[in-house]
């Protein structure tokens, strides 16, 4: 239930000081553009008075205390507006001094291009790629729905809107329709959108590129819907807000708007994305009638935007009145967290399956994934309706719903992309630690939420099964090829592809203690044995020798990940036959190998043995940097095929046999 203090739909007085102050959060964010002689200047005209009304007359902020956790949350999804957002933490008393904003777009700035979390203060989210701001969003309120429910019983903790302003392009793009398929199916009561419908997109108008209702798809996706037919008129948008903050669904304000408003070019593409040129500069602020000179604010406008700062400094006072109590009355409040990117627990009570067993990585991480959750109230996340091939479901908590909002499984249904980008929407809201599940091959689907988590930093855990050409009877759809090597190449990401169960242990004892930097975990479908090889490996490290050569100067070296370790030690062991002194490394991790000593490194893979064979059901791609000119790699570089998991592997030569044979050729060249 909607249960915030402050809820109606009242109407404000708006007066002259108002619409003043409108126009200085336009011409500063016009001024900022024209300095840089780059930006977007269309939406911050037209968009103004919408933020303006949303900023400073309902969020509760609090620009003292950025980072407070229950505050109201605004993701600017149509980032390439982000001047407009500099403004507004500027004149709303955040510390972003007018000197930055004169460095709009330079390098080194506080104000980049697009907003950036972590980055300027007060951004809540990064965002550039169209559609993922506002799925970001759909994962912040989840957030807050799930927390508020885990933890109000006696103490309303957790209890605030999340706040999102799209335009034309964010709904053009795909994954906003498995956002808002995802907020209208869970309810989520404190999302609000505004929409800056203006009707016209970088290459023109935007009737020559969609015939869409906006009104019908979002009623149909179960969200309520209103139109404010003028966006300059501040009353019709406040009464809007205020209805939305009580309807039991998320909502939609389609605002519209003449882009570029007040300027000689207003209405047209030509005022989207490029300076407007000193000469319409000028006309601008005579047709606004705003007389101030560039980064030059009245007191007025500063004082306008006291109401933010006071009702926020009020609110934050409040809640921590309340948290004191929570503290010391709550018999759950040692398990509450403030932290953006909090640890979990993985203690020595969580065991892996026993040496000797055989069990695929995915069955092996699951049993893992229930002690760790039995062990974490603030562990959670779901699938892309695969968790029973995923084997992720949390068996100790039901399904996350609206009705069921504490439970810990997140049914995101077939929208991979959706699901990518509201993971990282829940892990900028914090208090939590949060996983997402799919067949691997289906992480192209997602990839760019991927990234989105790398560049914010944040510890998103990805989950993806059937690793491998070893899928089998799927055939090439559903066997990745390329996907290691695309993964392994963008930066902060750490891709883990563990041999067996120990292995996986290792993988989230690791996971549990990353704060900054999102995981990967690529398990097999196939049974693998549990071997005893691996009992005391580190994934921490990356690669670690797994069966080291009998002697200091080893024959050559095999370097294997995932179910081919066990491969790699049956080969040594063929070798070892023919006299030949090999050492086997395991390396679920290239991406933390990398960032380990030059002397660890030269420990696990000797730079004097040159002979070195890699084995791996992927692309041999990337490859190179371990085996060297004089090495060789096993892989996949085509794409698979359709049979019998054991036969394919054979056909793509993926046997003792073959990677002896290998050797041997290397041996004697």
């Amino acid at each position: 239930m909607i249960n915030l203090e402050k809820q109606s739909n009242r109407i404000n007085t708006f007066n002259e000081e108002d619409k003043h102050a409108v126009n200085a959060v336009r011409m500063l964010s016009v001024d900022m553009i024209q300095k840089a002689n780059s930006g977007h200047p269309g939406i911050c005209l037209d968009a103004a008075p919408m933020a303006y009304v949303l900023w400073n007359y309902h969020m509760n902020v609090n620009p003292k205390n950025p980072t407070w956790i229950n505050r109201d949350r605004f993701v600017l999804s149509a980032g390439h507006g982000s001047a407009l957002l500099y403004s507004l933490l500027h004149l709303s008393g955040y510390d972003l001094p007018m000197d930055e904003l004169k460095q709009f777009r330079q390098l080194g700035s506080k104000t980049p291009g697009h907003p950036e979390f972590g980055h300027t203060v007060g951004v809540d989210a990064t965002t550039g790629p169209l559609g993922q701001g506002i799925s970001m969003a759909v994962g912040m309120a989840m957030a807050e729905k799930h927390l508020s429910a885990v933890y109000n019983h006696e103490y309303n903790l957790i209890n605030h809107y999340t706040y999102s302003m799209v335009g034309d392009g964010d709904l053009m793009e795909g994954i906003s329709q498995e956002a808002i398929n995802i907020a209208g199916k869970e309810r989520l009561g404190k999302l609000i959108v505004l929409y800056d419908s203006n009707d016209v997109t970088l290459d023109g108008p935007l009737s020559n590129e969609s015939v869409e209702s906006a009104e019908m798809r979002f009623k149909a996706a179960g969200w309520n819907y209103q139109r404010v037919e003028d966006g300059e008129n501040l009353e019709a948008i406040d009464r809007a807000i205020g209805n939305a903050k009580t309807n039991e669904k998320p909502s939609i304000i389609e605002v519209k708007t003449i882009i570029g408003f007040g300027s000689p070019q207003s209405g047209t593409n030509k005022v989207h994305g490029a300076a407007l040129g000193e000469d319409n500069v000028a006309a601008t602020r005579r047709q606004l009638g705003y007389n101030s000179k560039p980064f030059e604010i009245d007191s007025s406008v500063y004082e306008s935007f006291k109401k933010l700062q006071d009702r926020g400094e009020q609110a934050e006072v409040k809640w921590a009145e309340l948290y004191d109590n929570f503290k010391s009355n709550d018999n759950l409040a040692g398990q509450f967290t403030t932290e953006t990117s909090p640890q979990i627990n993985v203690s020595d009570k969580v065991i892996a399956d026993s040496v000797g067993s055989s069990v695929a990585t995915r069955v092996a991480n699951s049993s893992i994934m229930q002690q760790i959750s039995e062990e974490n109230i603030n562990f959670w996340g779901g699938a892309a309706d695969l968790s029973s091939s995923n084997k992720t479901q949390l068996s100790d908590s039901g399904r996350f719903s609206d009705t069921n909002p504490e439970n810990r499984n997140i049914w995101f249904g077939v929208r991979e992309f959706g699901m990518g980008a509201a993971l990282n929407g829940i892990a900028l809201h914090g208090g939590t630690r949060v996983f997402g599940s799919t067949f691997f091959t289906f992480s192209d689907y997602m990839k760019s939420a991927i990234r989105s988590s790398a560049l914010q930093g944040l510890p998103v855990t990805y989950v993806f099964t059937h690793d491998s050409i070893s899928v089998g009877e799927d055939g090439p759809t559903h066997e990745p090829v390329e996907h290691l090597a695309a993964l392994r190449s963008m930066p902060h990401v750490n891709v883990i592809r563990p041999a067996d169960s120990n292995e996986v242990l290792s993988a989230w004892k690791y996971i549990a203690k990353q704060t900054s930097e999102p995981s990967v975990l690529v398990l097999s479908r196939q049974k693998l044995p549990v071997l005893n090889e691996t009992l005391k490996g580190d994934v921490s490290k990356g690669a670690y020798v797994v069966s080291p050569a009998t002697t200091n100067s080893a024959d050559g070296i095999l370097i294997a990940t995932g179910s081919e370790v066990q491969l790699a030690l049956a080969a040594k062991e063929m070798l070892k036959e023919k006299s030949y002194d090999i050492s086997v490394v395991s390396m679920p991790s290239m991406d933390i190998f990398k960032k380990q000593s030059d002397a660890y490194k030269e420990a696990v893979l000797p730079f004097t043995v040159t002979r070195r064979i890699s084995i791996e059901m992927e692309s041999t791609f990337g490859w190179g940097e371990f085996v060297g000119l004089n090495g060789k790699s096993v892989g996949v570089d085509t794409f698979g095929a359709s049979g019998d998991g054991s036969a394919v592997m054979k056909e793509f030569g993926f046997t003792p046999e073959r990677v002896a044979q290998e050797f041997e050729k290397l041996w004697n060249k």
